[in-house]
C-alpha cells in the first residue's frame, strides 16, 4: 500500500516537473537580437496607462528608469554624410589682348604770323603810343625813324585839308581801293587832315602823278618846290592774332605797309 503510494507520488511530481518546464517563463524570454553595426534601433517606451494601472497578480511589472532608455549611438549612414567640396577647376590662363593702336594727335598747325608797319606818326612820342595800345597783339615791335627831305626845287602833289580826320581817313581808304598806295594823312600843323600824294624833283613826274588822280576823281592839286617833307616815324611790327588792318586802326595810324618778317627777328 504504502509502496503504491509512493509510485503515485513519484509520478505526480514526474508529470509536474515536465509540465514546469513545457510552460514558458518570463526570465526565459528569448532576448532581442543583437542589432546590426550601422542601423539605428527602436526601442518602445511603456506608455502611461500602463505604468498607472495595477500589476496583475502574480505578474512582475519591471519599472523603466531613464537609464534604461539609453539611445543607441547614431551610426552616420553613407548618404547622411557631407559632400565632399569640388575641387576647384584649374584656372584658365588669360589671353594677353593686343596692345590697341594709339592714333596719331594731329598737329596743332602754326598760326599765320603777318608784320607791317604802322605809321606815319609825327614823333616818336606818338609810335610809341601806338605800341602800347596794341599790347599783347604787337610782336617785336620797332620804332623807326624816316628822315624828312629838303623842299627845294620839289614838287608835291596832294588833296587839301578834309573837315575832320574821319573824313581824310575816308578819303585815303578811297584812294587805296583805286590802287594808289603813296599816301598818308597828315596828322597836325597848318595841313592837318589833308592827304600828301608824292612829292617829285622834277615837275613832269608831279604833273602825270596829278592827272592820274585827277582822272581816278580825287580834287588833287600841285604844289611847287621850297617847302620841306618834317622826318616821320613808323611803328614796325609783326602779329599772328591780328590782321594788319586790324593793328592800323587800333594803333590809330593813317596807313600800313607790308613788311618782311625777317628783318623783325
Amino acid at each position: 500500500m504504502l509502496s503504491r503510494f509512493l509510485i503515485v507520488i513519484l509520478v505526480i511530481l514526474n508529470v509536474g516537473v515536465a509540465l514546469w518546464w513545457m510552460v514558458p517563463r518570463a526570465d526565459t524570454a528569448a532576448a532581442p537580437a543583437k542589432p546590426e553595426l550601422g542601423v539605428a534601433t527602436l526601442e518602445l517606451m511603456p506608455s502611461p496607462a500602463a505604468s498607472a494601472a495595477p500589476a496583475a497578480a502574480g505578474d512582475a511589472v519591471p519599472a523603466v528608469t531613464p537609464a534604461a532608455a539609453v539611445a543607441a549611438p547614431a551610426v552616420a549612414r553613407p548618404e547622411d554624410a557631407e559632400p565632399a567640396a569640388p575641387t576647384p577647376a584649374p584656372a584658365k590662363p588669360t589671353e594677353a589682348k593686343p596692345a590697341e593702336a594709339v592714333p596719331p594727335v594731329a598737329a596743332t598747325p602754326k598760326p599765320v604770323e603777318h608784320c607791317a608797319s604802322l605809321g606815319p606818326f609825327t614823333d616818336a612820342a606818338k609810335a610809341q603810343a601806338a605800341q602800347a595800345a596794341l599790347g599783347a597783339d604787337a610782336q617785336r615791335p620797332r620804332v623807326r625813324e624816316v628822315p624828312g627831305k629838303s623842299g627845294s626845287g620839289s614838287y608835291r602833289v596832294f588833296i587839301p585839308p578834309a573837315a575832320s580826320r574821319e573824313e581824310a581817313q575816308a578819303t585815303a581808304k578811297r584812294i587805296v581801293e583805286a590802287g594808289f598806295n603813296d599816301y598818308f594823312v597828315v596828322s597836325q600843323g597848318e595841313e592837318a587832315n589833308a592827304v600828301a600824294l608824292g612829292q617829285y624833283r622834277n615837275r613832269e613826274g608831279a604833273e602825270r602823278r596829278l592827272a592820274t588822280l585827277v582822272a581816278a576823281g580825287f580834287p588833287a592839286r600841285l604844289a611847287g618846290g621850297g617847302n620841306e617833307t618834317p622826318p616821320t616815324w613808323w611803328l614796325d611790327v609783326a602779329s599772328s592774332s591780328a590782321s594788319p588792318a586790324i593793328l592800323m586802326q587800333r594803333a590809330g595810324a593813317a596807313q600800313q605797309q607790308s613788311l618782311d618778317c625777317a628783318r623783325l627777328r
